[in-house]
């Protein structure tokens, strides 16, 4: 049964593979905007604002 869960050497090399093209991403924006992406709550608030400009307290109120 734990055979079952074990990650398979493909499949780590494209995990691997997608954090590495994340990361290249992520630093080619960061280049872009001239300053570091936010990470965490501060990100989630970046991205809940930046559709409609309001945050997402503002969106659950209605």
């Amino acid at each position: 049964m734990d055979d079952e869960r074990k990650s398979s050497n493909p499949g780590e090399r494209a995990a691997e593979g997608l954090r590495e093209a994340t990361a290249k991403e992520e630093a080619k924006n960061e280049r872009k905007t001239g300053h570091d992406l936010a990470k965490g709550a501060d990100r989630f608030e970046e991205r809940s604002k930046s559709s409609d400009g309001r945050n997402a307290e503002e969106k659950q109120k209605g």
